[in-house]
């Protein structure tokens, strides 16, 4: 019956559709009339052209085949392209898709129906794609661009993305300094949380200070070597400069923080782009990318804002001031939200300096505005950390990571630690800041609480320069809790309504591994120390067992012999990433290809520190280059239970595959292993005889399809 109910709305979909009719066909093609069989083509392509590149590929595959239509899909891999699409293939095609996230010449294209989009809808949302690429705009002439919403979106995306990347270890490097000389060093003083000259701590609190000095710069920086490449980075760095210290490069009224950087990653980038298209004589084009274009960028930015952008920001910050001043007298509750909404808008740009400012000149004769905004400032960043701790599908391996140190920055004050979030995501990080902020402002205010010092965070109250503790704390979990709830809300919001309507989607089944490998899983799968049905007798001792069924399987090879009976494993005992690695990597040294365990363990965590290898749909593949091992060897192994592995679909890795190559085999043959096993593992029914294989000589049969 469900095969029915599918049918019938892609039947539907697929007549609305014109097609072409052969004329003239020859003896048996289904007569003169018969419509021909849709056509599209395809481009999958991920930052590192490893997994999900195949694994799209793939998916798009099976949801053309499941549809029936054809399509073609060339993979861009680290390895190179294959399956490349020819003039023919694209000149037939009814339809373009690009599941990329990284940049694709669609030059190509032109004339075409394209769709472009993540790298990772084409491994969740594939037929939803063959679906919209129908109502597709056309591509028009000359355009380079990658993955995303569309052309331009995509890049600017991308870009904003770099910078975030590149941004986000001088963030948590800064800030945990900061945050662990206040702790240790610090002491509070009239004029906030100082240290004394010459120390230890003094010295550990001034590095932490540099690298939030060259947070913004490098931020705005990378934005713009994104869109411009290397001769955009001088001018948006020094863009990134002037947002971040324009006070003391040349005495502005007030920074522009980190949306002032954002916008000048993005002038500098744009900029660039446009002097690269202007024409110059030949013997000039030899200096253009190394002294004209970086000079010519450089001063226009630079004077653009400092005789444009930074007067409106100026006089925005002596307006807010004097509004915020003739608001003291109003009423607590109204005021401590507004503080809390200024506090939390551009942490550092010239609204939140405005706030912090006015309550600052208040201390000792009104502590109580002071104490709105010290309930605010940590309520960015624990909010964003809790949020990361909430909801983990929502975020990357990297995104929770930082949330981690943002939740230590927020405790010392620090509301920097929420900018990678707030940079990453502003129309919805941005709000749901507020919001807390405003929260965390209004409670402090309406209970009176006062702060004697210019900082914020828990960590006043244990110097003890606040009255209130206990509200002052009520008000700040009340705000981060409310900002954690907003952003993860919001963001649910959006991944269910963000993308472009699309065409009615068949309903389909359950996503193969999101619900049903999981579920089945759990319905199918045998233990390994199951007794087969009808056996007369117990199993035999699992060590006794391990061995006969190696001896049985001896000749047994997969993956050109990388992968035998010696390295699968039917029952992982381990329960945790790390630990799996190292059981695994200690199965792979039986083969006697692994020099030294302990240094395969170090460098397959070191690539985990990178990126988690965790693919989705309960599949990991962890994988490691190091001259530990002497050829290339491939291990398997099962989870009945799953480990978290930090999968971006949330689902625990009950498939293991771990990869071990040697330095001198880390190229093709590392990424053909790669490729072989992501475009198999998308096979539902090769995942279900996986897990559901009773033993290792059956898993290893269902690996031998592995080609």
């Amino acid at each position: 019956m469900d095969r029915v109910v599918r049918a019938a709305p892609q039947d539907l979909w697929l007549k609305e559709i014109p097609v072409t009719t052969s004329p003239a066909g020859p003896p048996g093609d289904g007569g003169a009339s018969g419509p021909e069989r849709l056509k599209f083509v395809a481009v999958t392509a991920c930052p590192t052209g490893i997994a999900h590149t195949y694994m799209a590929a793939e998916k798009l595959q099976q949801a053309a085949d499941e549809l029936g239509v054809d399509i073609k899909v060339e993979t861009q891999g680290s390895i190179g392209a294959e399956n490349v699409l020819s003039d023919n293939d694209v000149r037939a095609a009814d339809g373009v898709i690009i599941a990329a996230d990284k940049e694709v010449d669609r030059d190509r294209f032109s004339g075409k129906r394209v769709l472009s989009t993540g790298v990772a809808d084409g491994i969740h949302k594939p037929k939803e794609l063959i679906e919209r690429v129908r109502s597709a705009p056309v591509q028009p002439g000359t355009v380079a661009s990658g993955g995303g919403a569309g052309g331009e979106r995509g890049a600017a995306y991308k870009a904003l993305m770099n910078g975030v990347s590149h941004m986000i270890p001088f963030v948590v490097v800064g800030g945990l300094l900061l945050a662990v000389s206040i702790a240790l060093g610090g002491h509070s003083t009239s004029k906030g949380i100082e240290f004394d000259q010459g120390t230890f701590w003094f010295y550990v609190n001034a590095l932490g200070g540099l690298g939030f000095k060259l947070m913004l710069p490098i931020f705005s920086g990378y934005i713009a070597y994104a869109l411009g490449d290397r001769p955009a980075l001088v001018p948006g760095m020094l863009g990134g400069f002037l947002a971040a210290d324009a006070v003391n490069i040349y005495g502005a009224e007030a920074n522009a923080g980190f949306l002032g950087a954002i916008a000048t990653g993005f002038l500098a980038g744009y900029l660039v782009v446009w002097i690269k298209k202007v024409k110059v004589p030949r013997f000039v084009q030899p200096i253009m990318p190394i002294i004209v274009i970086p000079i010519v960028s450089t001063l226009t930015l630079g004077l653009v804002y400092i005789y444009v952008i930074g007067r409106p920001i100026s006089w925005l910050f002596t307006h807010l001031t004097a509004w915020l001043n003739g608001m003291t007298g109003s009423s607590a509750v109204v005021l401590g939200a507004i503080i809390g909404l200024m506090i939390a808008f551009d942490m550092g740009g010239p609204v939140n300096k405005t706030a912090f400012l006015v309550a600052v000149g208040l201390i000792g004769t009104n502590n109580a505005v002071m104490g709105m905004a010290a309930a605010a400032i940590p309520v960015m960043p624990l909010g964003q950390g809790l949020a990361t701790l909430l909801r983990r599908r929502f975020y990357s391996a990297q995104e929770r990571e930082t949330g981690v140190a943002a939740l230590f920055m927020g405790f010392f004050g620090i509301s920097e630690g929420a900018i990678p979030f707030a940079a990453a995501r502003p129309a919805i990080v941005i709000p749901a800041n507020m919001l807390g902020g405003a929260v965390a402002g209004a409670v402090a205010g309406v209970a009176g609480v006062e702060d004697s010092v210019p900082h914020g965070g828990p960590i006043v109250a244990l110097f003890g320069a606040v009255s209130g503790v206990a509200m002052f704390f009520v008000a700040i979990t009340a705000g981060a809790v409310v900002t954690a709830l907003t952003t993860n809300l919001l963001i649910g919001i959006k991944e269910r309504h963000g993308g472009p309507a699309p065409v009615p989607v068949p309903v389909p089944a359950p996503e193969p591994v999101l619900v049903g490998a999981v579920a089945g899983a759990d319905a199918t799968a045998v233990p390994a120390r199951a007794v087969p049905a009808g056996a007369p007798a117990p199993a035999p001792p699992a060590a006794a067992k391990e061995a006969k069924e190696a001896e049985e399987a001896a000749e047994a090879e997969v993956l050109s012999g990388y992968l035998t009976a010696r390295t699968v494993k039917t029952e992982l005992v381990s329960d945790s990433k790390e630990a799996a690695i190292r059981e695994m990597a200690e199965m792979l040294a039986t083969t006697g290809n692994v020099r030294d365990v302990d240094e395969l363990v170090r460098v397959a965590l070191a690539r985990e520190a990178q990126g988690t290898t965790g693919l989705g749909e309960s599949i990991a593949i962890p994988h490691a280059k190091t001259d530990a091992v002497v050829r290339p060897t491939v291990g398997f192994a099962r989870s009945a239970e799953g480990i978290e592995w930090g999968s971006l679909d949330g689902t625990k890795a009950r498939l293991v595959f771990m990869i071990s190559v040697p330095e001198a085999a880390a190229g093709d043959e590392h990424l053909r292993i790669l490729a072989l096993l992501s475009r198999k593992l998308m096979d539902t029914g090769f995942r279900d005889r996986l897990q559901g294989a009773p033993d290792r000589a059956a898993a290893l049969e269902v690996l031998r399809e592995i080609r």
